[in-house]
Formats: structure tokens, C-alpha cells, sequence
């Protein structure tokens, strides 16, 4: 009786552990309510729930740099991120440099452009980033992507935490805050055309504050930024286009997620292009090119036996 009872519990744990391999659910990290990760990895789990080849769960969380972090620690098996987090967090750069590299994760595709955007309401005295002196300013959730950009471009004017009064919130509360005169400023690193932008300009007058270009090339040498301009009209009342910087999004995965599993999500993405489009208020422009485009870390060995048979070759991890 005791060996059948044995034999019993050891039957069931291969069973236990065979379901929680190979088919498992994809833990998607997306980043706080408001932004357009959300609105990305919602509209990917939609897709993949459609679709029945893969199972996707999103995961609320604080953004980029708590993505990589979460994803090298196993607790997410893919993530949207910036490109330049995933970069400098791989190899232990920048911002990363005390804590040091954090691996374990690579690159399936990258997706749209994200730009700074620095909001003021439109009677503020704020008309550049040296006016944020003695201001009570958002800079984004911790761990953000945000954050860590709005750090960058504060520095990159001289002004730092002791100077400038800081406010770790998500995209949603500075918002309400912003239109309600709690704050003085938020950042928000988002595509354009981005929702939480587009209704704040709707409950408030606002206005955009742009980058002056020495601060551009400064942060272009220092990070992995590009030049960007918000054109004119791209938000409620914004008669002007605004120069700022932006980053990359990219999908990232755990590298112990198999080849089959990360080229089959490759697939559902670019097969599923178009609805990404119309579902996320960004400009999602995923080709195969652009896809591979300003992604500076490794691609997953699953997703580069993708782009191979489409004729695109991409440096893998490993």
C-alpha cells in the first residue's frame, strides 16, 4: 500500500510539472495604468486568446526597468520595455552600473517609437526645462522607463532630485494631478498620439515643453536616444511642433522560454500587425524591418529563425 501510495504521489508530481512546462502561460509584464504598454500587451493577450496558440496573462507593472528586473529574476516570461533599458540594464551601463548587468532575457521585436513628452498646463511660467527649478514635477512610477529618462533630461539641464521636487506617480494620477494644479509638470514617455496625453489636452489646456538641442545632443551621446519632433496638432490645442528625444519599444522575452514558444509569438505579432494598429492609441508600425531597427540587445534564437525565413538576418543570444 505504501509503494502504490508512493508511486501515486510521484505519478502525480510528473504530472504537475509537466503541465507547468512547455505550454505554461507567457507572463506579460506591461507597465502602469494609462500608458500604452498596457495598451499593447492587452490587445496582444486578446489576440493570443483568439488566436488559441499561445496563453498570454498581462502583468501590471511599475515599467521598463522593473521589466528587465522582474524577467531576469523568472517572474516574466516576456515584457515590453525601452530599448535603451534593455540595452544598459543587459550589459550593467548608465543607470545600471551599480547595481550591475541583468541577464537572462533577449529580443523578439521592436515596436513603435516612444517620445519624451514634458507637460505643463498651458498658464503655467514654465516654458523650458531650466523653469522646472523649485517645481513639483512627475518624473514617472519607479522602475519606470519615465523616470529614468526624466532623470537623464533633468541632468542633462543641471538639475537633479535636490533641485527639482519629484513625484513618483503613474501616467493616470499626473494626469489628474497636472489638471488640477497638484503638480507643476509630468513626464510621460509615450508614442504619440498617446490617450493619457490626448484627454488631459481635452480636460485642460496644456502645452508641450521641448528639448533645446544642445540638451539633445548631449543626451544622443550619453544614452541611446534619437532625435524627435511632436508634430503640430498632434494633441489638443498644440499649435507648434516640439523637439524632443524618444526611445524605442521593444518586446523582450525570457531566453528559457522555448524557440517554438517565442517564434510562435513573433508570428502572432506580425501576423496581427494591423489590429495592433487600430487597438493601441500609438503609432504601431511593425514591419519586419522597422522591426528590427534600433533594437541594441540580442534577439531570442526563436524569433530570429522567424525573421530568417523571411529573409532577415539578426544577431541572436549565445
Amino acid at each position: 500500500m505504501k509503494k502504490l501510495l508512493a508511486l501515486l504521489i510521484a505519478l502525480m508530481t510528473v504530472l504537475l510539472c509537466s503541465c507547468s512546462s512547455g505550454g505554461e502561460t507567457i507572463r506579460l509584464g506591461a507597465a502602469g495604468t494609462g500608458g500604452i504598454y498596457n495598451e499593447a500587451a492587452n490587445s496582444i493577450k486578446s489576440i493570443a486568446d483568439a488566436d488559441g496558440t499561445l496563453k498570454i496573462e498581462t502583468k501590471t507593472t511599475a515599467g521598463s526597468a522593473a521589466n528587465v528586473r522582474l524577467l531576469s529574476q523568472n517572474y516574466l516570461d516576456a515584457a515590453i520595455v525601452q530599448s535603451d533599458i534593455a540595452h544598459d540594464a543587459l550589459n550593467g551601463e548608465n543607470n545600471f552600473e551599480k547595481s550591475g548587468s541583468l541577464e537572462g532575457y533577449s529580443a523578439v521585436a521592436g515596436m513603435f517609437t516612444e517620445a519624451c513628452h514634458i507637460v505643463v498646463r498651458k498658464d503655467s511660467d514654465i516654458n523650458s526645462v531650466d523653469d522646472l527649478l523649485g517645481k513639483t514635477v512627475s518624473i514617472g512610477e519607479e522602475e519606470s522607463g519615465s523616470e529614468l529618462n526624466a532623470k537623464q533630461i533633468l541632468s542633462a539641464y543641471g538639475l537633479n532630485s535636490k533641485m527639482v521636487k519629484e513625484k513618483n506617480l503613474n501616467y493616470a494620477d499626473a494626469a489628474k494631478q497636472l489638471e488640477n494644479g497638484e503638480i507643476d509638470a509630468a513626464f510621460f514617455t509615450l508614442g504619440l498620439n498617446a490617450t493619457v496625453v490626448e484627454e488631459l489636452s481635452k480636460q485642460c489646456d496644456i502645452k508641450l515643453i521641448g528639448i533645446d538641442d544642445a540638451a539633445v545632443k548631449k543626451l544622443k551621446n550619453t544614452y541611446s536616444y534619437v532625435d524627435c519632433k511632436i508634430p503640430k496638432n498632434t494633441y489638443n490645442g498644440q499649435s507648434d511642433e516640439v523637439g524632443t528625444v524618444a526611445v524605442k519599444a521593444v518586446m523582450i522575452v525570457n531566453d528559457r522560454l522555448s524557440d517554438e514558444q517565442v517564434k510562435k509569438l513573433t508570428q502572432l505579432v506580425f501576423d496581427n500587425a494591423q489590429e495592433l494598429q487600430l487597438t493601441v492609441s500609438a503609432d504601431v508600425d511593425i514591419t519586419l524591418e522597422k522591426a528590427v531597427e534600433g533594437v541594441k540587445i540580442p534577439f531570442h534564437k526563436g524569433a530570429a529563425e522567424y525573421y530568417s525565413e523571411k529573409g532577415i538576418t539578426v544577431k541572436t543570444a549565445g
